[in-house]
């Protein structure tokens, strides 16, 4: 079997599967103690700059709990800092930019990016992972053009985004230019990272859920779709996925995704029924679960197993493993969903 042909891939592509397949958000990250071990002291950005360390830490968790799909070990700052615009990623806080973006003479600091040339460790390190995966896909991703923004026009994380929708509503053309930009330059890291052998593909749009539909719909939903059906030649399947989105579940799902990624906040039933046919869901346990007794994980785990119906959903958490999560757990987590087999009568939706 190859892994286009594994259960994580016929999921996204809402074909029969006999078992969910399971992976996790940040599954690479500080909840692991080898993860701490390798990655040592330094930035980020520094790490994900080394093929050989960068493919170890996306391997890691695969090793560890048996999950259907790797994840590669990157930012989605990455494409944005290649091309200079001065954002490093700093330890406890996330990314920072040393002069934010403020008007139309910063775009000048977003020139396209040329993958091959400003980030072709990224490249190397998918080449790395994927020879040592086999049957097991990689997902390579990158940030949604609004999120990465925020960073961008914030100056850092922000609790309400405040200059971001200042600038989206002050000057939407100035705004449509920036995600316009952002748009081109996540899709180039996409289909580089798809061209070295990626299996699928996630755009994070992780601070989406502060917007209203009709300001998303307007100002945010055609970059996105721009980045998504700019991939659909590759044939790989693209996952959409946003923190606090459940009224923007169906928008999202038109932007060309074909797995939309669904936080706590929203039952998956009826996250199904707001992404309507033909879309596959997935998630979508609360990280938080995860530190609870087994007994309630188990349970929550068993609820979300239920409402996904089978076909058509692949097993995460609604957001990142949180970092005091303990491994066994998320091992214990992997080999329940596993252990559950979908009912036969559910392999056919």
């Amino acid at each position: 079997m190859s892994a286009t042909a594994s259960a994580f891939v016929q999921a996204c592509r809402r074909q029969p599967v006999e078992r969910v397949p399971v992976w996790f958000m940040r599954q690479a990250g500080r909840s692991l103690p080898e993860y701490r071990a390798a990655r040592g002291p330094g930035s980020i950005l520094e790490a994900v700059a080394r093929p050989e360390l960068a493919a170890e830490l996306t391997l890691q968790p695969v090793r560890r709990y048996g999950v259907d799909a790797a994840v590669l070990f990157s930012d989605i700052v990455v494409p944005v800092a290649a091309v200079g615009f001065g954002v490093d990623v700093a330890p406890g806080r996330g990314p920072v930019v040393a002069t934010p973006f403020r008007s139309r003479e910063d775009l000048r600091r977003l020139r396209p990016l040329v993958a091959e040339e400003d980030v072709p460790y990224v490249a190397e390190t998918v080449k790395l992972v994927v020879g040592e995966l086999g049957e097991v896909p990689l997902i390579g991703f990158a940030g949604a053009p609004f999120t990465v923004a925020s960073y961008l026009v914030e100056g850092g994380p922000s609790r309400d985004h405040a200059r971001t929708k200042a600038l989206m509503h002050g000057d939407p053309e100035l705004f449509a230019a920036l995600l316009d930009a952002l748009a081109d330059m996540a899709l180039a890291f996409l289909r580089a990272q798809v061209e070295a052998g990626a299996s699928a593909v996630q755009l994070f749009d992780s601070w989406a859920g502060a917007l209203s539909p009709a300001d998303y719909a307007r100002a945010v939903l055609p970059a996105s779709t721009k980045v998504l059906t700019g991939l659909a030649d590759t044939g790989v399947p693209r996952i959409h996925f946003g923190v606090g989105t459940g009224e923007l579940l169906a928008l999202m799902a038109g932007a060309g995704a074909d797995v939309v990624g669904v936080d706590w906040r929203v039952p998956l039933d009826e996250a199904r029924r707001r992404v309507g046919p033909g879309v596959a869901v997935q998630g979508n346990l609360d990280p938080a679960v995860c530190l609870a007794p087994w007994e309630v994980v188990a349970e929550a785990a068993l609820d979300v197993l239920v409402r996904g119906g089978g076909t058509g959903h692949v097993f995460n958490l609604g957001h990142g493993v949180l970092p005091e999560t303990d491994p066994d757990v998320l091992a214990r987590l992997v080999a329940l969903v596993h252990d559950t087999p979908v009912p036969p009568e559910a392999r056919s939706r």
